[in-house]
């Protein structure tokens, strides 16, 4: 406190900040880097381990006899999926019954705001199933969820049948104290939408669905299943959500932890862990892994039903069947046993889970980083966005400079008028309010005059509308007031460096992993832009870290991380389709990416856009 409570040790420190600024903001960014990448290291990392003293200990000896059945069961269940054409309403109201659960349906429908070319709909209709077990040794004001959807074709056919055949084992004992409720949706996320949104009372999309007619507690924990094979190798764990949003690491452990008692392989992000952490190869499974995980949670939008769940402060996750090469196999009875051992712990809780971690990374399902261990490294990347601010403020606010001749520059002491500031912040945040409402607004208007389809109308309308906002603030203060002075662009420049650090920081602390790779990007372009920098070159920089361009290089780098490289044609179609699905998305789910992008990030960039063209 002293150092700063002194006048002339607090003009030594602004002195020494503002001279060596640029050293220490270059410094600031690669120390960011690294600490990010050294957060896939083992001895950085902490060893999962399970907070909830009710989960505490597997010891349960699970039962579950009925695989064989649950296989056939899938079976008929595919055949009459297949001979109606859709979801089998009837059988499944049928076959519920007669496994002794309380059985209700919830029609539902939505029409989409442009066709969903990926999976080839624009009006929804469907039907939710779901039945009821009660507890029977408690007053059933909670409840649990097990979950798998109605997928087109063969998919996840044997989930429905495991789920039956949980049902039905579920059913005979008597130590259940919350209720669990058996659901089978239609049309994947969209029906788990409409089944969420009318339990909790609540409609936020704006979707048509029936009131339930049945409910039970209050859910507190959920598991939605998804296998297509007979055999599987491994079981992986989805864990994002909506937003980004993830579920209570307790979830994972429990998963995991049943995994280790009953010998099945588990993954996450479909890769299994490595003991050999030490090595070079090792080292980068761990990051690829993470950064895997920081991919998809920085998309904000849910990687299976669970991902809605999140929403309404329910524990979700997705336990998928994957059947690849490994000569390890496991049958559906071993699934089931692992299934019943969750649910039996889950069963004994006393209240939600809330005693480990809500934000985390995980390199693997061991290992985890907590938001203690990843936050610094956002932090190095946003102190150099106040360092640069504080170098503006002091620019600012020094006396102006005295030529040999003993006058003033008037210049730079001149200040700026107050429209000149005004002017590219309103026109920056007008182009953001057109991009994110006139794609889907204009989409008719699009397919009238132009060959295109209505999705390729709207991919098409937003690319228009983010290419023009290039030229709309260019230069604009100079239609109201002339010409702009050296103080003008410092100042507006002082207002976007402050403005894209809360920005960044607000982001990060909802969804850090899309705060850190906007972070990546935009803030050397606010660091580094002025109107003196060449501008050709500049411009050329400014547009590759621009977030159009991001969102290009992460697609291109998700495909890579998967091992499913392609080329830059194939690209180019899969960024496309990823513009269409955020949009979708929007407006499907809620998801918040894609108004975040166009109403503040987007214009926020302009303003830099605005500043390198400053005359």
């Amino acid at each position: 406190m002293g150092l700063l409570s002194d006048p002339n040790r607090r003009r030594a420190l602004l002195s020494l900040l503002t001279r060596l600024n640029a050293p220490i903001c270059v410094l600031c960014y690669f120390a960011g880097v690294c600490w990010f990448m050294g957060l896939a290291f083992e001895p950085f990392t902490l060893r999962t381990y399970m907070s909830e003293n009710a989960m505490g200990s597997t010891m349960v000896e699970e039962r579950f006899p009925s695989g064989e059945r649950a296989l056939a069961t899938g079976k008929e269940f595919a055949a009459h999926k297949k001979r109606v054409g859709g979801m089998p309403v009837d059988w499944l109201v049928k076959t519920m019954q007669a496994r002794g659960l309380e059985v209700f349906t919830q029609s539902f429908s939505r029409t989409l705001p442009f066709p969903d070319e990926n999976k080839e709909r624009y009006i929804v209709k469907g039907t939710n199933v779901y039945g009821i077990l009660r507890a029977p040794r408690a007053p059933r004001t909670e409840a649990l969820v097990l979950s798998a959807p109605c997928s087109p074709g063969d998919n996840n056919n044997q989930a429905v049948g495991l789920l039956l055949g949980l049902a039905h084992y579920f059913r005979s004992q008597i130590f259940w104290a919350k209720d669990i409720i058996f659901l089978v949706n239609e049309h994947d996320l969209i029906g788990m939408q409409a089944w969420l949104e009318s339990y909790h009372h609540t409609n936020t999309t704006g979707m048509d669905w029936s009131p339930l007619q049945g409910r039970g507690g209050s859910i507190q924990a959920a598991v939605s299943l998804e296998l297509s094979s007979d055999v599987i190798t491994s079981l992986d764990i989805v864990l994002e959500g909506l937003n980004g949003q993830l579920p209570n690491l307790d979830l994972a452990n429990l998963f995991y932890a049943f995994c280790q008692k009953i010998g099945v392989l588990c993954t996450i992000q479909g890769r299994l862990q490595r003991n050999d952490w030490d090595s070079v190869s090792g080292y980068s499974h761990a990051v690829q892994t993470m950064m895997l995980m920081v991919m998809k949670q920085a998309s904000g939008r849910p990687w299976g039903d669970h991902g809605l769940f999140l929403r309404y402060h329910i524990e979700a996750a997705t336990v998928k069947g994957i059947n690849s090469f490994r000569q390890y196999k496991t049958d559906i009875t071993t699934v089931g046993r692992l299934l019943e051992g969750m649910f039996r712990k889950l069963n004994n809780l006393l209240e939600r889970l809330h005693q480990s971690y809500f934000f985390y990374l995980m390199p693997s399902l061991s290992h985890f980083v907590s938001i203690g261990y990843y936050m610094p490294a956002f932090g190095l990347l946003a102190v150099i966005l106040l360092l640069r601010a504080l170098d503006l403020w002091v620019q600012l606010v020094s006396p102006p400079v005295i030529t040999a001749d003993g006058v003033t520059d008037t210049e730079q002491q001149s200040s700026p008028g107050v429209l000149s500031l005004l002017t590219p912040l309103v026109i920056s945040h007008l182009t953001g309010a057109a991009l994110y409402i006139l794609p889907t607004r204009f989409q008719e208007i699009a397919v009238e005059h132009f060959p295109v389809s209505e999705t390729e109308a709207v991919v098409l309308t937003a690319i228009a509308v983010y290419t023009a906002g290039l030229a709309l603030p260019h230069n604009t203060h100079r239609l109201l007031s002339g010409d702009g002075t050296e103080q003008g662009w410092k100042v507006l420049k002082l207002v976007a460096v402050l403005y894209l650090a809360v920005l960044l920081g607000c982001t990060a602390l909802i969804n850090f992993s899309l705060g850190f790779i906007l972070a990546l990007t935009l803030v050397p372009v606010a660091a580094f832009v002025t109107p003196h920098v060449p501008k050709t070159l500049a411009a050329v920089v400014l547009v590759i870290l621009s977030p159009a361009f991001t969102l290009l290089f992460s697609v291109f780098f998700f495909q890579e991380l998967q091992e499913m490289p392609v080329s830059f044609q194939d690209g180019w179609l899969l960024y496309l389709s990823v513009i269409s699905q955020g949009i979708l998305d929007h407006y499907l789910y809620g998801s918040l990416v894609y108004p975040l992008i166009a109403l503040m990030v987007y214009p926020c960039w302009l303003l830099f856009w605005n500043i390198l063209f400053w005359k």
